[in-house]
């Protein structure tokens, strides 16, 4: 994988373990030389993911819309930031711009970016990685509904399995690394 983008909160959350894991994703991804994408925002944990892969010499690219550029703070110092109209045209930007997604801690921005991955990757509209990083158990609660959804008949498993899964930077960016995506020609 060339680049990964990584979907996360413009704010840092309540507990500091999500600013340190974020810190150590950015600085990972430039240490191996893989382009970190994301949302364009200089707050949050979108700015500290985005300051830390900058600080270790990494590449750094935004995609933020035009109307969320003095809500989000736009980040002045990325390598390349890309504008767009709305955020339908930021996910399908991010989406042509990596090779595979991490999901971090966020709110609902998040979950939405995550989600539509994850059904176009159930479509077949790509075949990339869909990680999350399980940080002090944050999605542990979505990966329960996301069982619920297989055992109540909404999902299929080999659906579910794109989800991957791990609390460690590394372990997760292996996982992505030998990722294949199910060859499903019918998907309903």
């Amino acid at each position: 994988m060339k680049s990964i983008a990584v979907f996360c909160g413009s704010s840092s959350g309540n507990n500091g373990i999500y600013k340190e894991q974020a810190v150590l994703l950015g600085e990972t991804l430039a240490q191996k030389r893989i382009r970190l994408i994301y949302g364009g925002g200089k707050v949050g944990l979108m700015g500290v993911i985005a300051n830390a892969a900058l600080g270790a010499g990494g590449h750094v690219t935004g995609v933020i819309p035009g109307f969320l550029q003095t809500r989000e703070v736009a980040h002045d110092n990325l390598t390349e930031m890309f504008r767009v109209d709305s955020m339908h045209e930021r996910k399908a930007l991010i989406d042509t711009l990596s090779d595979g997604v991490i999901a971090m801690p966020g709110g609902f921005g998040t979950l939405d970016e995550l989600f539509e991955m994850l059904t176009w990757g159930q479509l077949g509209l790509h075949q990339k990685p869909v990680g999350l990083l399980n940080i002090n158990g944050y999605f542990s609660h979505i990966l329960k509904a996301i069982e619920t959804m297989v055992n109540e008949g909404f999902l299929k498993e080999i659906n579910r399995d794109m989800v991957l899964v791990c609390e460690d930077i590394h372990d997760l960016l292996h996982k992505m690394s030998t990722y294949r995506a199910p060859d499903v020609p019918k998907w309903i």
